[in-house]
């Protein structure tokens, strides 16, 4: 089984995508795709997201598409029959870290405090979603337990944005951030698929640069 960041492939930006109807989840794929990411986020947060998802996946088979806000068994079951790539989640319980393991999909459970951290390592899971990033302590906190949590890495989501990307990234233990900052609605309403593609390139342009 692939690990998260494996499937990442050197991607630093997660991006996520709330769908509000199938054909708006799917154009917005299209357009994080043109920018060269190969992973994408969708939130299971609206009535649409699972057949969203199904589309994205019909329509560009070569994206890895995670399924994030996975709460619970029927969350995760509705997302690997949705074809879900890869697993992210919010927070984390015994149970449902026990069912994202036995899934065998690369993941990245959700955690906010040392104790939380703690459980997912004795799972198993040595990459973690820290959410909300910003409320929970954000880059010092980060930077604070980097040498408690030796071995394991983020990706820090809620909060993070184009200002404040690559005060992350610049820790050791970062490996890349999450946001829907380069999707936001006026853009998707407006149609403006465009503006989404830039945005993604550059917030991934980084690591673009030293690929070139």
């Amino acid at each position: 089984m692939k690990r998260f960041s494996e499937l990442m492939a050197g991607q630093t930006l997660l991006p996520i995508i709330q769908a509000d109807t199938v054909d708006s989840g799917v154009m917005t794929a299209k357009a994080m795709a043109a920018a060269g990411l190969g992973s994408v986020e969708i939130v299971l947060r609206t009535p649409v997201s699972l057949e969203a998802l199904s589309a994205i996946k019909q329509e560009i088979p070569e994206l890895n598409v995670g399924a994030g806000t996975i709460l619970n068994q029927e969350h995760l079951s509705s997302a690997l029959s949705a074809g879900a790539d890869f697993i992210i989640t919010p927070a984390v319980s015994a149970s449902l870290l026990q069912a994202v393991k036995e899934c065998g999909l690369p993941a990245a459970p959700g955690v906010s405090t040392t104790g939380e951290i703690l459980m997912a390592y004795e799972a198993g899971f040595k990459e973690l979603k820290l959410f909300p990033a910003a409320l929970s302590g954000g880059v010092k906190f980060l930077s604070a337990i980097s040498s408690v949590f030796q071995a394991i890495k983020f990706c820090p989501t809620g909060g993070v944005n184009a200002q404040n990307r690559h005060e992350y990234l610049a820790l050791n233990n970062v490996f890349a951030v999450g946001g829907t900052w380069v999707a936001q609605k006026q853009w998707i309403v407006q149609q403006n698929w465009q503006a989404i593609t830039d945005a993604c390139r550059d917030a991934n342009s980084p690591i673009l640069q030293q690929s070139a």
